[in-house]
């Protein structure tokens, strides 16, 4: 690298200290403030303070003049005073006073008496003279102040001080006591003497230079400033140091002036000082050397000029340098005279020569530590060649930089031991024997220190995790600093060195489930690289899986589960029951079963096994389970029948029997007799009955816990006696009758109830019911049904059957008459009504009404039709109308079938066709075709969060591949090979991993060009492409040329308009996207656009169509044209590019025929930059009203067209120039300036704010200004590509005028912001509302972060709730504040580097956002701009603040009445309303209070017309609702609680009446419920795995927020059935204690906190609802609630029947009960499932209702989802309503990047089921011979225009249909499309 450089010129000169052992005279101190006092004629008083120090007396010596008599007179220490008696007024007196001590004397204190002729006081010491007296031109004058040095002559004085170890710091002070004395004896000024100082040891430095300090006072004050070095003495070298850096021209010396140096040390050297010494004598420098303490006196006499007596100074202590002072600046005065008069006209000083420097710096090997600097050698004997290097942003001169010397023969040296990234000065100074040159100067910059790359974080368990790197080159080694990110206290960080070799880590110990951030840093000895930091989350400690029941029975479950991993210490298992609170707790080791015993019968218990890990213990697996009722006794019999007793039989039921209690009765009304038989036997012999006589008995086993089973029946008849009399008489006289009212009721598909009533139920023994299917292909059925029973429940049955009943009452003598009734069974019902909805990439769901008959459930069966795909199908419960297909393909259209299940079979199928959305980009084309490059563009994708690019060359031989972010729309491949045909794939994916299919583009290199064979000479050149100017070669715009094509122009003027045309866009460089992109269109009547601005990508085809335009014709109508190419031209459509200037140039001829000055305000004010060119009859007034201001610059105007190319070069450079501009041009006060309109780019205009989200309008500080409020969820953010494309410049202004409310948190919040791709922070502005300071920060040129904070009472107002504008002017060097146009404050900054463009701006950030999530602070907006320029605070007149508006000086309010030219006095009266006032009164601060007066008329003023858009503002906010349709998922959880369903149904105790267990029938699904295990219909089963996914239901909370309200008023109804509210929240209550006990032990083993979250896992994405905090933990308890579906399956038990032995016990209408039990618990089981889910909203029952299929209902809760997107969805413009129809000239909407401001776990916007897991079993392929996969055509498709539109009102009426058919109550009507 070559270096300029720069040449000073030095002299030598300096300061001394020397460090030398010996003590010499002056060891005395000596008298001090020598006065003289005439007391009379005859007598003078001398007196003298004492000296420091020890002395005994004083020896005083005075002689008179003339005549010169000398006498010596003694005196005691303690005299201090001389009287002379023999005074002789007109004689001289000099006096010397010494203090004596041991034979020594001190240094005298001189003084003389002058004679005078007055008796006047005087006092003069050391040679000090009177104003009258002229002899001395050196005297020294002391007076109280000390000695003055008073001759005239100037000196350059270098002092130089030993700073080393030996004198220490208590020394070093009486050293800068010394220096102060001695300095305060000169005249120190710029022109008189001057003083310089260094400081050495091991090194020397300059501490100031000669030229440093103009007074006096400011070098005393550096003096007392002196810092203490410390070090070794060096002393030859300090004085080599200052005689080739202190004596020098630029250091202060000036020639021709007297050089003095200094030495104060206190020690001998460790180097050679006589020739350094020699040197500076032979320079002409006159070295004085001061020893204090062990200094050596024959050094300091080697070092000193001559004479040694007076240039050599010893003192035995630091304590007595004072002493000295006198003598020494007596001394040095009396030589600075002499050697002034010397050079003056004595003898010529020595030359001061100069010497030429070294030559050619140059620096080479550059590295981040050193690099080397290389010189052409400097002529004549160089000894030695000294480099002096340092820092350059230290501002560290040479001197106190670091040096190296090299001998005289090198040119070259290495610098080592640098900083990097670090500008370092060079000065190269060439030594001779007694000089030096001057410094050869350059700078150089080290490199960076290389840091890692390609940082990996893999192989993550839930305690350790690896890291990998990419090795740094030169590395000496790697730190890995680790920390877990919490939000509580920050964890402390855990350090890792590894050596140079090592590029791999394993951190172990780490907490699970836990997110920690990995720092690597390249080590490089001390210093540290940059460093590379990356993030991943620990696993969770896995829990046990496939918790399963076996063998359960009443009082006892074996639990079984599958061991995660086999670091699994043990287990530990909860239970519970459910409707009870104490925790029953099992610690385990590790085994994978467990019997838990001594269990409550028909009891639901809830389990969790919790995996105990060495670091905790992980989630909970939970599942529930219901204990069976305790068995009845088995096999009652009789035996031993005799006319007085029989003996009844049994077997035992189970172990735990306790006893039986046994009783029997005679049928026909006798008394009851019991007995209680020890549980141990099993037969009893029944004595002392009548004979011939019936008996009912009844057994019933008691169980240890007091419950006893249901009873068993028995009839038997005792035997005859022999000698019995017939009783033939008796039976004839018994009537007998038939039963009345028997009817059938409560049909289902599979049972019916038959009921009658009893007529003579005292002689009816039983009832004998018959059936028989109609169609007579069933045997006829017979049940017996005991005389106190009147009902009883026929199943299983057929479907859609007609059955014939009947019903025959049995009396002893006989049956009674016969009664027969028809009855149907009802058919099995196809669900109806199928739909799709919330149709997405890869999912949609589909919702039905549900049949009339109670279901088992329904079977989906799903097949793409558009693509070739299995079928696949899954099952869900009977309590689930709606569900989400996951997994399918994008924009593949599906066949979907639903199937309703019965316990007797399956329904037809309900048919339909549902399509997933499109996941692929549009307009896929090429451009820029090369031999071996080729680009790709499309429009992108609203939702791909990344594009997967794959080209591939057609014959396979070639493939790429590489991935884009999401914003991206282009990219360019290169490396091909020329002439080779390749496919280009854009693969579009989503954030959850979703890819789409390829969207593909073909396309062909060019080949490689052959020279063209040599044609012969033509006379006609071909047409060539003009070059492009070289200021439009950086030119980026959209350029639009406007051209007249009336008649007045002509087809010859308009050829010469063409050709303009030609040669201006000839001018241009780049043409296509990514540079200028031109459009013509020509006018007259109208406009026609000749080509749109994507037109063409290329000049040579520009250039082209331009040649093509034809003549159009017709009248002159601009105004109608500008409008044209505003609403066609400039769109998006037509090729128009955000935050890319566009400029409009128009050509005319005439004045136009309509109005112009209108639309062109217009299109001036919204940014556009138009240059008007007028030529023959232009109105020039019209063309300036047109073009943009300064007119100067944008309207020009030729006589003819042939005078085009006068302005042609003008015209095109104007242009080119704002084409280029980083700033486009907006409209501001009046005319254009560079900047960027924030508002309108953040859509906060009018026409725009109403589809963003959170925000509403309000008026402003006056009414005709509109303010923007925006909300607390309305974070707005744009892409920093769309808004500043090209980075911010170096100089702007940040204007904001904005509001801070009430309910502005106090937290500081960026109200301006930008932010990279990674989230983290370039440029900004943070308000603290609490700490009452306004920050700036950006990152200087260095790339380092820099802030500036203001505080004070004027930043203060920005907080008292008032508007208020702030301007922040940035500069390359500062920062200023203005507020309401005052400049407040200003601080310096270093200039600021670019932004990246990747990333995005926002508004409103809260700086400490929560949780991942950004939040937003709410406050009032209404203006922001960013002006190109640091001038416009003070251009800027506040027109907008009432109290500071001056309406001569401002514009006219918007919409307000504008006036005329002539007309200009009237517009005041308008202002006069006051409006300003009005807004006064707001600035409660008072500030604007002078305004105030005018208040009062503003009153008036206050037209509300502003108010009307405010409320728009709330309806804006309800508009977010829409998007969050996706919070239906909260529903499901909901519908979880129904899963409690299964519990209702004990309420069936009351059946018990029932022991004919039938009648438990009628509870339909009861009954099932308990024998479903044996069911085999079991298959409905498989809903309950879904269950568990109900866990789902706890992202069910997310929907809580908006419809649970709603659902509400269906929970009502859940409160007929109290049992299962009960149990749901006994449920839910023992969820939490097993989530309690689990953190609890979770903290314990972990010895930390344990996030209560573990449990959650699954749950937790969704967990953003949780804002709604409340529900959200309940949810959690869902697992429980899986139990629930269990109860389902009991549901196909219908093996209920066990209610046939009940024919036998007909009398057993005791028993009734019994049996009834099981029946009803069914029965309300179903029911409850519907109520319980309406409860469901409350979600956390839903949790529990693990049953998850109920959560399925959720569809409920589309409406919900408004809540969830509230905080995470509302970024900017509404997402997700609709199609993607958003205005193509409004903002697109713009999502915040995922772990933001990090990492920020953020859901994506539009996909609140990122983290969905479904709640029904995996779908499982169809075999291809199943009827169910039959083609149908009926399309399905979502019921409106906008997706998730459905309302909630409509939603609930569907939901509450459902359910009030299950409980018969009338349809309500149906959802239909």
């Amino acid at each position: 690298m070559q270096f300029s450089v720069r040449l000073s010129f030095f002299l030598l000169g300096f300061v001394l200290i020397a460090v030398l052992p010996h003590t010499a005279k002056g060891q005395v101190s000596s008298p001090r403030r020598f006065r003289v006092k005439v007391l009379g004629q005859d007598k003078l008083e001398v007196s003298w303070k004492e000296p420091k120090g020890d002395f005994e007396g004083y020896k005083v010596i005075y002689t008179t003049r003339p005549g010169g008599q000398q006498k010596v007179v003694e005196l005691a220490k303690q005299e201090t005073k001389l009287v002379i008696t023999d005074f002789d007024p007109s004689k001289d007196y000099n006096f010397k006073i010494s203090a004596v001590n041991g034979g020594k004397e001190s240094k005298p204190l001189q003084g003389k008496h002058e004679a005078q002729q007055s008796g006047s006081e005087t006092a003069q010491t050391q040679g000090t003279k009177k104003s009258d007296v002229t002899r001395e031109n050196n005297e020294i004058s002391e007076a109280e102040d000390g000695f003055m040095c008073k001759t005239p002559a100037i000196a350059d004085i270098v002092i130089l001080v030993d700073g080393s170890w030996s004198i220490g710091r208590i020394n070093f002070r009486l050293v800068r006591a010394f220096l102060e004395n001695l300095v305060s004896a000169f005249s120190v000024e710029f022109d008189k003497t001057r003083i310089g100082l260094a400081q050495y040891s091991g090194d020397p430095r300059i501490e100031w230079h000669l030229n440093a300090h103009t007074t006096k006072e400011a070098v005393i004050e550096a003096v007392k400033n002196l810092p203490y070095k410390g070090g070794n003495t060096l002393t030859g070298l300090a004085l080599t140091f200052i005689l080739e850096n202190s004596f020098k021209v630029e250091s202060g010396s000036r020639p021709g002036v007297p050089k003095i140096g200094i030495l104060i040390t206190d020690g001998k050297s460790q180097d050679d000082v006589i020739p350094p010494a020699q040197s500076l004598k032979d320079a002409g420098i006159e070295l004085f050397a001061i020893g204090v303490k062990n200094a050596d006196e024959n050094e300091l006499k080697a070092i000193a000029s001559p004479p040694e007596e007076t240039h050599v100074y010893n003192v035995a202590d630091f304590s007595v340098m004072s002493d000295i002072v006198e003598g020494l600046t007596k001394t040095v005065c009396d030589r600075v005279d002499q050697l002034d008069k010397k050079l003056k006209g004595g003898e010529p000083a020595p030359p001061i020569t100069s010497i030429a420097p070294p030559r050619d710096l140059v620096t080479s090997a550059i590295t981040a530590r050193s690099f080397r600097v290389m010189w052409t050698h400097a002529p004549g004997q160089v000894e030695k060649y000294r480099v002096v290097y340092y820092p350059a942003s230290g501002g560290q001169p040479e001197e106190k930089g670091v040096f190296q010397v090299v001998m005289g023969t090198e040119n070259s040296v290495e610098l080592t031991h640098l900083n990097s990234l670090t500008e370092y000065q060079v000065a190269v100074f060439a030594v001779y024997r007694s000089s030096a040159s001057e410094a050869l100067r350059g700078s150089a910059t080290t490199l960076a220190l290389p840091r890692v790359n390609d940082l990996e974080l893999f192989d993550i368990t839930h305690s350790t995790m690896r890291v990998r790197w990419k090795i740094a080159a030169g590395a000496s080694g790697y730190m890995i600093l680790y920390a877990p990110l919490t939000e509580q206290e920050a964890a402390d960080e855990k350090e890792v060195k590894v050596g140079d070799s090592v590029n791999e880590v394993e951190l172990e110990g780490l907490t699970p489930a836990t997110e920690y951030t990995v720092t690597v840093y390249a080590m490089y000895g001390e210093e540290a690289s940059d460093p590379m930091t990356s993030q991943q989350t620990t696993l969770p400690l896995i829990p046990a899986r496939n918790l399963r029941f076996q063998d359960v029975d009443h009082s006892s479950v074996r639990i079984l589960w599958e061991s995660p991993s086999r670091l699994v210490r043990g287990y530990r298992i909860m239970y519970v029951k459910t409707s009870g609170l104490q925790t029953t707790e099992v610690d385990l080791g590790p085994v994978t079963s467990y019997l838990l015993k001594n269990l409550t019968s028909l009891t639901e218990y809830t389990v969790g096994v919790f995996a105990v890990y060495k670091e905790g213990e992980a989630a909970a697996v939970t599942e529930s389970f219901s204990t069976k009722v305790v068995p009845d006794p088995l096999d009652l019999r009789s035996s031993d029948v005799s006319s007085d007793s029989f003996r009844v039989s049994w077997q035992h039921p189970a172990s735990d029997v306790v006893m039986y209690r046994l009783i029997w009765t005679p049928t026909d009304g006798g008394d009851s007799q019991e007995v209680i038989v020890n549980g141990n036997t099993n037969t009893y012999l029944i004595k002392g009955l009548q004979p011939a006589s019936e008996y009912e008995v009844l057994l019933a086993a008691v169980y240890t816990n007091e419950i006893e089973s249901d009873e068993v029946v028995l009839l038997e008849t005792t035997d005859k006696r022999t000698t019995t009399v017939a009783t033939t008489t008796m039976t004839t006289l018994t009537p007998r009758y038939a039963v009345k009212n028997l009817r059938i009721d409560e049909e289902t598909t599979f049972s019916m109830r038959v009921s009658w009533q009893a007529v003579d139920s005292k002689n009816v023994r039983h009832y004998r019911l018959t059936y028989i299917s109609a169609k007579g292909d069933r045997a006829e059925e017979t049940r017996t049904v005991p005389s106190g029973q009147t009902s009883l429940v026929l199943q299983p049955l057929l479907s859609d059957t007609d059955y014939k009943v009947t019903v025959i009452p049995a009396y002893p003598e006989g049956d009674g008459p016969v009664s027969s009734q028809m009855g149907r069974t009802l058919p099995l019902s196809a669900p109806k009504n199928l739909r799709v909805s919330e149709e997405w990439y890869n999912r949609f769901r589909i919702s039905w009404d549900v049949p009339p008959s109670p279901t088992m459930g329904y079977r989906v069966v799903y097949q793409p039709v558009s693509a070739p795909g299995r079928a696949l199908e899954t099952f869900v419960g009977e309590d689930v109308n709606t569900m989400l297909i996951l997994n399918l393909l994008s924009g593949t259209e599906y066949s979907v079938k639903v199937i309703a299940s019965y316990t007797t079979g399956s329904s037809e199928a309900l048919a339909g066709k549902a399509k997933t959305l499109y996941l692929g980009v549009i307009n896929l084309s090429t451009y820029q075709v090369r031999m071996s490059g080729v680009c790709a563009q499309w429009v992108p994708h609203r939702h791909a969060s990344t594009y997967r690019l794959v080209i591939q060359s057609v014959t396979g031989s070639q493939m790429q591949e590489t991935k884009l972010g999401g914003g991206g729309s282009r990219h360019c491949f290169s490396n091909l090979k020329p002439n080779t045909e390749y496919k280009i794939s854009v693969y579009s994916q989503l954030q959850d991993g979703t890819e789409g299919p390829a969207v593909t583009a073909n396309v062909k290199t060019l080949p490689i060009p052959t020279p063209a064979a040599a044609k012969p000479p033509t006379t006609t050149a071909p047409p060539t492409i003009p070059p492009a100017k070289e200021v439009c070669k950086a030119a980026k715009a959209d350029l639009v040329f406007l051209v007249d094509g009336s008649w007045s122009i002509g087809d010859d003027n308009f050829l010469k308009i063409i050709r303009f045309l030609y040669s201006t866009v000839g001018a241009l460089d780049r043409i296509g996207p990514d540079g200028t992109q031109v459009a013509i269109a020509q006018f007259s009547d109208d406009a026609r656009t000749e080509f749109k601005l994507n037109s063409y990508g290329n000049k040579e085809r520009l250039l082209d169509a331009i040649n093509k335009i034809s003549y159009k014709g017709g009248n002159t109508k601009t105004g109608r044209a500008i409008q044209h190419v505003k609403e066609n031209i400039f769109i998006t459509e037509g090729g128009a590019r955000r935050g890319i200037p566009n400029v409009l140039v128009v050509l005319t001829d005439g004045r136009s025929q309509d109005d112009v000055n209108k639309v062109s305000k217009e299109i001036q004010m919204e940014g556009y930059i138009v240059f008007a060119i007028g030529f023959a009859d232009a109105d020039y007034g019209e063309l300036v009203s047109i073009a943009s201001k300064p007119s100067d610059r944008h309207v020009f105007f030729v006589d003819d067209l042939d005078a085009f190319q006068k302005i042609e070069e003008k015209l095109v450079t104007f242009v080119c120039e704002a084409a280029t501009a980083t700033c486009p041009s907006i409209p501001m006060s009046g005319s254009t300036t560079p900047g960027f309109r924030m508002m309108e780019l953040f859509g906060l205009v009018e026409n725009k704010y109403n589809s963003i989200s959170g925000v509403s309008m309000v008026p402003g500080t006056f009414n005709a200004f509109p303010c923007f409020h925006l909300h607390s969820n309305a974070l707005m953010a744009q892409p920093t590509r769309f808004i500043h494309p090209e980075g911010l410049p170096s100089d702007y202004t940040i204007t904001l005028l904005f509001r801070v409310l009430p309910d502005t948190p106090e937290e500081p919040f960026a109200i301006w912001e930008i932010l990279n791709r990674n989230n983290d922070p370039l440029t900004g502005v943070i308000l603290d509302n609490g700490g009452k300071t306004l920050t700036f920060f950006n990152n200087d040129y260095r790339g380092v972060f820099q802030t500036v904070t203001f505080e004070g009472p004027e930043i203060k107002k920005l907080f008292f709730g008032s508007f208020h504008k702030l301007h922040i002017a940035i500069s390359k060097t500062s920062a200023k504040v203005f507020i309401d146009c005052k400049m407040v404050a200003e601080k310096f900054i270093n200039a600021a580097g670019n932004i990246t463009t990747d990333g995005v701006e926002v508004l409103g950030r809260m700086v400490r956002s929560r949780e991942n999530k950004d939040n937003s602070a709410p406050f009032q907006l209404q203006n922001f701009d960013i002006i190109c320029s640091t001038s416009w605070a003070n251009r800027d007149k506040c027109c907008e603040l009432p109290s500071l508006r001056k309406e001569v000086d401002c514009p006219a309010l918007p919409k307000a009445c504008t006036c005329t030219q002539d007309s200009k006095g009237p517009p005041g009266p308008p202002g006069v309303p006051g409006g300003p006032g009005i807004r006064g009164a707001r600035g409660d601060r008072g500030e604007p209070g002078p305004v105030g007066p005018a208040g009062p008329v503003g009153d008036t003023g206050v037209p509300g017309p502003q108010g009307p858009p405010g409320p728009q503002g709330p309806s804006g906010r309800s508009i977010i609702g829409p998007p969050g349709s996706p919070g239906e998922r909260g529903q499901k959880g909901e519908a979880g609680q129904q899963g409690q369903q299964g519990v209702p149904g004990r309420p069936g105790p009351v059946g018990r009446e029932g022991p004919p267990g039938p009648r438990g029938l009628p509870g339909k699904d009861g009954p099932q419920g308990r024998q479903g295990p044996p069911g085999t219909m079991g298959t409905p089963g498989a809903p309950g795995s879904p269950g568990n996914t109900g866990a789902q239901g706890k992202q069910g909370t997310l929907g809580p927020p908006g419809p649970s309200g709603t659902k509400g008023e269906k929970g009502e109804r859940g409160d007929l059935q109290s049992a299962t509210s009960v149990q749901a929240i006994a449920r839910q209550v023992c969820e939490q204690l097993i989530q309690s006990h689990m953190s609890r032990y979770n903290s314990i083993l972990n010895q930390a906190p344990s996030p209560p979250v573990s449990i959650r896992t699954v749950p937790g994405p969704p967990g953003e609802p949780g804002r709604e905090g409340p529900p959200g933990p309940q949810g959690e308890q869902g697992p429980p609630g899986r139990p629930g579906f269990p109860g389902q399956n009991g549901q196909n038990g219908n093996p209920g029947e066990r209610g046939q032995p009940g024919e036998r016990g007909e009398k057993g209408s005791s028993g009734v009960g019994v049996q009834g039990p099981r029946g009803p618990p069914g029965p309300p089981g179903p029911q409850g499932q519907g109520r319980p889910g309406s409860q469901g909203p409350t979600g956390r029952p839903g949790n529990p209702g693990t049953s998850g299929r109920p959560g399925v209902p959720g569809p409920v809760g589309p409406p919900g989802p408004p809540g969830y997107c509230d905080q995470n969805s509302c970024l900017g413009y509404n997402v997700g309503e609709g199609e993607d129809v958003t205005d193509i000239r409004g903002i697109p909407p713009v999502q915040l990047p995922s772990s933001v401001f990090q990492n920020y776990g953020e859901v994506e916007e539009d996909d609140p089921y990122r983290y969905y897991q479904p709640n029904y079993p995996a779908p499982q392929p169809v075999s291809p011979d199943d009827p169910a996969l039959a083609l149908d055509d009926v399309e399905l498709r979502s019921p409106d225009v906008y997706r998730n539109t459905r309302s909630i009102k409509v939603e609930e009426e569907q939901v509450g249909s459902k359910r009030r058919i299950k409980r018969g109550v009338k349809n309500l009507p149906k959802l239909t499309n």
